[in-house]
């Protein structure tokens, strides 16, 4: 047993850390999607970006309540879309962009208050 101790210390020793300097850079990440205002009450905007005018009619934007219910689609997205929330609660949405295959590209999260 002592030598179990002994030989996992050595390897303890023997394995390099890494200190928070030499870390690698972690990937940025790119966001396709910017919504405002948040939180929102009457209506919220995507504006999306990287994209040219043909790739947006590929796009649907769906908007669902936190219980996974859909509640809303967007079918013909264009650069600027703005979704009216009169018919949406108080409360918190999920939003995601798909491509036309059914791939999420881009998701998020927004508030409705009233």
């Amino acid at each position: 047993m002592r030598i179990f101790y002994t030989l996992s210390f050595i390897l303890l020793l023997s394995t390099p850390v890494l200190s928070q300097d030499r870390m690698p850079d972690p990937q940025p990440v790119v966001k396709v999607i910017k919504f405002y205002p948040n939180p929102a009450t009457s209506f919220i905007t995507f504006d999306f970006q990287q994209a040219d005018e043909k790739q947006y009619s590929q796009l649907n934007l769906q908007i669902y309540n936190l219980i996974g219910k859909k509640v809303h689609e967007v079918t013909k997205v264009t650069q600027r879309t703005t979704v009216n929330l009169d018919e949406f609660y108080r409360g918190v949405y999920i939003f995601q962009l798909r491509d036309k295959s059914g791939k999420v590209i881009d998701s998020g999260k927004f508030q409705v208050a009233r």
